[in-house]
């Protein structure tokens, strides 16, 4: 029987989506030289914040794996789903996009959608795919230190990827892997020992705190870059995943989730069971962020608008909805036949 997953987290994963999709509606439709034409406009401000959760999102959603995964195990059911979703999206919309003329792909494009790894950098999926399988050597390494081991070695990683990371003149470079990696040992800590800060602590209070201080973070750079000229990414706390608040938020959120009580929601825990799919199908490839993001969705027209603000929220849910729809057909007409049809295969021959 499957286990039912809590709904609390399940939650915390659709809000997670919203705030990466809403980050791929400034970062992707070429809106942000716009913004930087007008930064300390009420409009510039919204979308600077509305924008700015993408990799803290990434955190997030990698914490939950290795918050989960540090005491289970990887199936090959689990592994072939992943990968077997990932390039279900890629051939499908590849193939749309080519037949109807909108892409005129390339020779070596026909191949590389056949094949789940592209490149090993800051893809999510191809990375993710990785990670998945470093999952149960971590999972022993986890198991066999010991609590100050632990420590250090968390203390260790943040150390070359977040202090260096972040120091001027010195450059850390990385791939998404070896980052999950890291994310795996925090999320791992967690769940084997709590986050070592004494006495109660409101998670919530924290969560909307990191929360604050990464928007305030934003505005500020934007201030003293246009009215003093010091030249600080306005991203800076949150610019990449290595970030210092965009682990904080990360941490901090998955505490509060964790640990919130709210009833089980069948609604909530199917929709969730969507969020990769949302995913996979709005950010699939330069002509989906093309179609979507710049003509049809007409973000940069859109912006003139004094609806501009509205029309970019009800924008993100209508395209949250609309893949989790079609991302629920494909569970249901083909992801659950064709599994049912492998496990069947699968008993027959360990029988």
């Amino acid at each position: 029987m499957a286990k039912v997953r809590n709904s609390n987290l399940e939650l915390y994963r659709i809000l997670l989506m919203l705030a990466i999709v809403a980050h791929h509606y400034v970062v992707n439709s070429d809106l942000m030289p716009i913004l930087r034409d007008e930064p300390l406009s009420f409009k510039s401000g919204f979308f600077y914040l509305f924008g700015m959760w993408g990799k803290t999102g990434i955190n997030c959603f990698v914490l939950i794996t290795g918050f989960f995964m540090c005491k289970s195990n990887i199936t090959w059911q689990k592994f072939l789903k992943l990968v077997l979703e990932w390039e279900f999206y890629k051939i499908v919309i590849f193939f749309i996009f080519y037949l109807t003329g909108y892409s005129s792909p390339s020779a070596i494009d026909f191949i590389k959608v056949f094949w789940p790894i592209g490149g090993v950098s800051d893809g999510f999926i191809p990375c993710f795919i990785l990670f998945y399988l470093f999952i149960p050597f971590l999972t022993i390494l986890v198991k066999n230190l010991s609590k100050r081991q632990h420590q250090l070695l968390v203390a260790l990683c943040l150390f070359i990827y977040t202090i260096l990371g972040m120091t001027p003149n010195i450059k850390v470079s990385y791939n998404y892997v070896t980052w999950f990696c890291v994310l795996f040992l925090i999320a791992s800590y967690i769940r084997n020992y709590g986050v070592p800060i004494k006495g109660k602590v409101n998670w919530g209070g924290y969560f909307l705190i990191s929360i604050l201080v990464s928007m305030v973070s934003v505005i500020v750079f934007v201030i003293l870059k246009q009215k003093y000229h010091i030249s600080i990414p306005r991203y800076w706390l949150v610019s990449d995943s290595y970030a210092i608040m965009a682990i904080v938020v990360a941490v901090c959120g998955l505490m509060y989730f964790k640990d919130l009580n709210i009833p089980q929601s069948k609604i909530i825990n199917i929709v969730a069971s969507s969020v990769l799919g949302v995913l996979l199908i709005h950010a699939n490839s330069n002509s989906m962020r093309q179609w979507l993001w710049k003509d049809t969705v007409d973000v940069i027209g859109q912006y003139g608008s004094q609806y501009a603000i509205g029309w970019a929220i009800l924008t993100i849910v209508i395209i949250f909805i609309v893949c989790v729809v079609i991302d629920q057909l494909r569970i249901h007409l083909l992801e659950r036949p064709l599994f049912k049809y492998l496990d069947r295969i699968f008993l027959f021959k360990t029988n």
